[in-house]
């Protein structure tokens, strides 16, 4: 089996060789870049199986670079784990909302990070093997070209939107907890506040318009999508 790709895109060169060090012992195949330019380059050039991402880049910073994987086609599936000085709610939800996959506060524990990059790619594997286009009555999400359509008419969502959705569609009718909704779109041993998932339920819904009583709230248990029967 070929070893796993991981870019590293970090510009301070003690922590860029030591998380390559770490990856390679884990067997880890590693890619390491020292400015946004040069990881966006890499991950167009090699697609790797992952992408370490830091926050604080000179010139082009994380997000600029996360939105630049994530808009386009070739690269929009790399999953992303970011690593930050920044631990506030506010900068990981931001994170978050632009791609990334997971997010780590520096400084970290490289065992705890090797954990969450295991949970991402896991993550990642499961969602691949999911059906490429999931059709509940009106509703259409297409996983592939990352689009959803409600009467066959687009309706633009922010990744973890998608994610969100992408979850409940494919387990219609079914609760989903909020422990499993985590695992899933933000990536297992994430930490996603309340607060952070009923503001993410809140904006999706917004976007649905008419349909938004098709996520339905399973009251101090979690979510469920029910296609709306008034539509």
């Amino acid at each position: 089996m070929p070893k796993k790709s991981i870019l590293v895109i970090e510009d301070e060169a003690p922590l860029r060789e030591l998380l390559q060090y770490n990856l390679e012992k884990e067997g880890y195949s590693v890619l390491p870049a020292d400015t946004g330019e040069k990881g966006v380059e890499l991950a167009r050039a090699e697609k790797p199986d992952l992408v370490i991402l830091d926050l604080m880049l000179p010139k082009i910073d994380g997000l600029e670079v996360c939105r630049l994987l994530k808009g386009a086609r070739e690269t929009r599936s790399i999953p992303i784990l970011m690593l930050t000085a920044k631990s506030s709610e506010l900068d990981q939800v931001v994170g978050l909302e632009v791609g990334a996959s997971d997010y780590l506060a520096k400084p970290f524990s490289v065992k705890i990070l090797l954990a969450r990059l295991k949970n991402v790619l896991r993550s990642h594997e499961v969602i691949g093997r999911e059906n490429v286009k999931i059709q509940k009555g009106d509703f259409l999400l297409d996983r592939d070209a990352v689009r959803f359509f409600i009467k066959n008419k687009p309706v633009e969502l922010t990744k973890t939107e998608f994610g969100i959705l992408s979850v409940l569609m494919d387990r219609a009718e079914a609760m989903v907890s909020r422990e499993q909704l985590v695992s899933l779109v933000w990536g297992q041993g994430s930490f996603v506040s309340q607060a952070s998932i009923n503001m993410q339920i809140k904006s999706l819904r917004d976007k649905l318009g008419k349909a938004r009583y098709a996520i339905e709230t399973v009251r101090g248990l979690g979510y469920r999508f029910v296609p709306d029967p008034r539509l």
